[in-house]
């Protein structure tokens, strides 16, 4: 009976703990579409303040729990919810020339929950803004890129400067994003575990 109890310790389980942590990034996520969306530029791509969330899921609760509350937020949408900004459900962005970033969530998320967990607990400003640009920036955009170039009649060349428009405000989300996993990880050391 012991190596059974040893077992159970030894595997990472998720606690309630843990699903709250992923319930409350997914809610929040979701909380982030309710200002909408302005559609701008040749793609159709609209701009929210979703991408924030995503950001904040992986510098937060790392990789495991971060790519989970990203996960539980898109299967939400898929399944008919309207909790995408402007009130879009999965399968209608999914159907869209956004697909490509809407998926990129997810491959964002563990990218920047992956390198944070590397920095924590001090979580130095400047490797965080970099892991939080390269993942809540290009990650997303390599996503989005291939997601119009399937979705549109846009070549390459146009795809990739259509990101271009976003970018001020992408580069805003991640020094917010940053600044407030700072705090956190200051508050809260030990919410992303080895």
């Amino acid at each position: 009976m012991s190596g059974i109890d040893d077992e159970r310790k030894s595997r990472p389980g998720i606690t309630a703990r843990d699903m709250a942590q992923i319930a409350v990034f997914a809610a929040l996520i979701a909380a982030l579409g309710l200002p909408g969306a302005i559609t701008v530029g040749i793609s159709g791509v609209p701009i929210t303040v979703q991408t924030l969330g995503v950001i904040l899921a992986g510098a937060v609760l790392g990789p495991r729990k971060g790519t989970a509350a990203v996960a539980v937020f898109i299967a939400l949408t898929v399944i008919g919810l309207p909790l995408l900004s402007g009130g879009r459900t999965g399968l209608t962005a999914l159907a869209g020339p956004s697909a490509g970033y809407l998926v990129g969530w997810i491959p964002a998320t563990l990218f920047i929950g992956l390198l944070t967990a590397r920095i924590v607990p001090k979580y130095p400003v400047l490797p965080a803004l970099l892991i939080n640009a390269a993942g809540g920036i290009v990650v997303i955009y390599f996503f989005g890129t291939l997601g119009l170039l399937l979705r549109t009649d846009i070549t390459l060349w146009p795809a990739i400067t259509s990101n271009g428009v976003y970018l001020p405000g992408d580069l805003l989300k991640v020094v917010v994003a940053t600044m407030v996993a700072k705090g956190v990880h200051r508050a809260y050391p030990g919410l992303i575990r080895a």
